[in-house]
């Protein structure tokens, strides 16, 4: 058809719609009043069937469309990672953070929000409304069970909010840190009911799992893998502010009348410790005077804001932690740069959050968003240690940093080349006025969090501070109350579990109002608690840097306070008041039942090993794997386990005229891995040991053009773990090189790097290939890679070990 025919046949339907009946009205928010929003998805009307003939005589029944209630606000949930109760200014810390402290000022702070202790219960509690055991989040993924409340897969009668949301009429989009999915369903076999973009979110842009490299990190957009970003300048907090700074404009632009419900959850600030250096530069020395005069000058500061009680006394530090002024001058010099760099990366956050927050406002609708500024998933990471690490996977390989190792890498901590990870005083005071920190759930140095509403359309009260007791949980439900909606009670065809926190919005016009969550449970890998009307029980079970239990689950010593007379958590009356204490021991017994708490699970083997534990194991028993050129991201659960023992790599390939270049098969990256490359049109096979040393194996002689085989062989040593041994490289069957490797991981490779087929990914494995110009040259046919069975001896060895540093792993996560 020409143009001149389209344009009579054009006016030919325009006329003939002269005579049509009336098109549909469209929908309003009027119309929206008479749905029932308890049923998600909100059924369709189900309209007679039409008998007119002729369509010009009928009229059309409205057009079914839902939207959200009328003035239903936009909602903005940043939750910042790993960062206490002490550490941002907004709480008396010693982090500028501005963004926050600007909030607050027209907004409120709550004093007494709290978390679970952990990472991905707290975000799966936050997203649903309902205690992390229910969602089968008791710890995290990597260490579930077949326990339910333990399994780690959130079951379909617990949807989340965003879903909630979704199906009553808002866009939804998720930017950072997803760690509610299990690591054996991220892969294209899943399932991946759990993603993001099936759990209720039209947009995700972030990552999987508990941390990742903010310079060259892993990530997804909605269900695909994106290509590392090649900017020398990128860091992932800048990224994906942009990118919800774009999806947001977007959305607005085109249906400037649909609410949105964002979560944005940083990496920042999880290990590793990423930050440019001019943020680490701003706290030049800022914290020379050491963790024992910060706790003094940040309680200070807390009592002055009125976030802590006049009279509060400062909790002593666990008996673990130096004095500072004990330390030798070098422990002092390198403990002060990790905490410059910490603080670094929390302003730099905040101020990433303040460029979203700014472009919400330019476009005319921060005054109806309800923002939910969540300082902290948990306390502050003691993880790092009593010295702190240059390189975070020597710990989970029992491979111990002394001040003395990392000293030598110190102008490189906070840069691309570490992975970097502070020492555990730092945590402490970074949880002031508390004892302890991240894990310990109880105590509310590992679950209180400072937080910051903000929503000048409803909250008239500005720079005030709330101090009624809430939750995570709590969250959920105070959206869906500011949005005008009912908690569903069935959702996608299943009955809901009912919401188990409660709104907050009754105190966001009273202060004084009277606490309406009066009850509360805390539980994470045997340290436990229970809240109620004020008074607290806990025992510490287990230190987050001590390697076991401290006394069996029934032989716990338990601690008692009162929340009301007693903030910090520092005069213990279990003994003056034993009757109250057995009150509220009984109560957490009470509600473990209730929530799915039990059985307590703090093993240590059987936990993590997933086949003991009785959760999935992608691999399961293979002993070998296929690969096929394009596969790649496959993250350490879901790729063959190579460690502490013998392996062949088959690669069939074809080389062009003039040999081949890049990489044929690589695992982890600059911080541990392997990797079977071609150089030169000759193969190489280097072991990157953490970072620390590289072996290699390398031909002399190029690969002639045409199929090729070239075959890797490593002969382990055996006798233990992270033995060394002898690799061999052949090339159509004729050996072409020769070579010992030392040492080797004996439990990780990485925590976010993955094995990439013809191309290594992300940071590079060795430096004798650039990151991200890596890809092989040639054709790969196929690669098949085969691992001899360990004896039963050594299985058990590394199974004991492997629990051991998963355990470490799993808890840092």
């Amino acid at each position: 058809m020409n143009r001149f025919t389209s344009i009579v046949v054009t006016l030919i339907f325009l006329a003939s719609m002269a005579g049509c009946a009336k098109p549909p009205a469209e929908p309003d928010h009027a119309a929206q009043t008479g749905l029932d929003r308890t049923v998600l998805p909100i059924a369709e009307p189900d309209y007679p069937h039409a008998t007119e003939l002729d369509a010009r005589k009928a009229t059309p029944p409205p057009r079914f469309e839902v939207k959200a209630p009328a003035d239903a606000p936009n909602v903005l949930i940043v939750l910042v990672d790993d960062m206490g109760f002490g550490m941002p200014s907004t709480f008396g810390g010693p982090i500028h953070m501005p963004t926050a402290d600007r909030l607050a000022s027209s907004g409120l702070r709550y004093n007494q929000f709290h978390t679970t202790a952990l990472c991905a219960p707290t975000r799966m509690a936050l997203l649903t409304g309902r205690n992390h055991h229910m969602n089968n989040m008791g710890s995290i993924t990597e260490t579930a069970t077949a326990f339910p409340g333990n399994t780690g897969q959130r079951p379909n009668n617990v949807a989340p909010l965003a879903e909630m949301l979704r199906l009553n009429g808002y866009s939804t989009g998720f930017f950072g840190k997803n760690h509610e999915t299990a690591p054996w369903e991220v892969s294209p076999s899943g399932p991946t009911d759990r993603w993001p973009t099936r759990s209720g979110f039209d947009e995700f842009y972030g990552f999987f799992g508990g941390e990742t490299n903010q310079w060259a990190p892993c990530l997804y957009h909605g269900m695909n893998p994106v290509e590392t970003p090649r900017d020398p300048n990128y860091h992932f907090m800048t990224d994906m502010t942009d990118k919800a700074i774009d999806w947001m404009r977007f959305q607005k632009s085109l249906t400037p009348d649909k609410p949105f419900f964002m979560y944005f959850a940083p990496g920042a600030t999880h290990a590793p410790h990423h930050v440019p250096k001019e943020w680490i530069a701003k706290y030049k020395g800022k914290f020379d005077q050491g963790w024992d005069v910060m706790r003094e000058e940040v309680l200070a500061r807390q009592i002055k804001l009125g976030v802590v009680p006049p009279g509060t006394k400062l909790a002593p530090k666990p008996e673990a932690i130096k004095d500072w002024n004990t330390l030798t001058a070098d422990e002092k010099k390198l403990f002060i740069r990790q905490m410059e760099i910490f603080a670094g990366f929390g302003e730099y956050a905040d101020a990433e959050i303040g460029r979203l927050v700014d472009a919400v406002q330019e476009i005319g609708q921060l005054e109806n968003t309800l923002v939910f500024y969540i300082l902290g998933d948990n306390g502050t990471s003691s993880e790092g240690g009593m010295s702190g690490m240059f390189n975070e996977m020597t710990y989970f390989n029992y491979v111990q940093e002394n001040v003395a190792d990392i000293l030598k890498h110190y102008d490189d901590l906070g840069g691309p080349m570490s992975y970097a990870h502070m020492a555990a005083g730092w945590a402490v005071a970074g949880d002031t006025p508390f004892t302890w920190t991240k894990q310990v759930a109880s105590n509310f140095g590992g679950t209180r969090n400072g937080m910051v509403v903000h929503w000048p359309k409803r909250i008239t009260a500005k720079g005030e501070v709330r101090s009624q007791f809430h939750h995570v949980i709590d969250v959920a439900p105070t959206v869906l109350e500011a949005a005008g909606l009912p908690e569903p009670k069935i959702v996608n065809g299943t009955p809901q579990v009912p919401i188990e926190g409660v709104s907050m919005a009754y105190t966001f016009d009273d202060a004084k109002a009277a606490d309406r969550h009066t009850v509360q449970y805390f539980e994470v890998f045997g340290n436990r608690a229970i809240y109620a009307d004020g008074w607290f029980a806990g025992t510490i079970h287990k230190a987050p840097w001590e390697m076991k239990p401290r006394a069996a689950l029934t032989d716990d010593k338990w601690e008692l306070y009162d929340t009301r007379t007693d903030f910090s958590l520092s005069n213990d009356l279990a003994g003056q008041n034993p009757a109250k204490l057995k009150e509220l021991q009984d109560l957490f017994m009470k509600e473990a039942v209730k929530y799915r708490v039990l059985p307590i699970d703090d093993r240590v083997f059987e936990r993590v090993n997933a086949k003991l534990a009785g959760r999935p194991d992608l691999m399961g028993d293979r002993a070998s794997l296929t690969l096929y050129p394009g596969m790649k991201g496959m993250a350490e659960n879901v790729f063959l386990n190579v460690k502490n023992r013998s392996l062949t790599i088959n690669a069939e390939v074809e080389i062009p005229q003039g040999g081949a270049n890049g990489v044929i098969l690589a695992q982890g990256g600059r911080f541990g891995g392997w990797s079977l490359y071609m150089k030169g049109g000759k193969p190489v096979y280097t072991y990157n040991f953490l970072g620390l040393e590289r072996d290699n194996v390398a031909a002399t002689q190029a690969v002639p053009a045409g199929k090729a085989t070239i075959r890797l062989e490593f002969a382990y040593d055996g006798g233990g773990l992270g033995k060394g041994g002898l690799g061999t490289i052949y090339v159509n069957d004729r050996k072409v090189a020769e070579g010992r490797i030392e040492r080797t991981q004996p439990l990780i490779f990485s925590a976010d790097e993955t094995a990439d087929v013809g191309v290594d990914d992300a940071t590079p494995v060795t430096e004798d290939y650039k990151a991200y110009e890596n890809a092989f040259t040639g054709r790969i046919i196929k690669i098949t890679i085969a691992v001899k069975e360990m004896k039963t001896a050594e299985k058990a060895e590394e199974g004991k070990s492997r629990a051991i540093a998963a355990e470490k792993l799993a808890l840092a996560k």
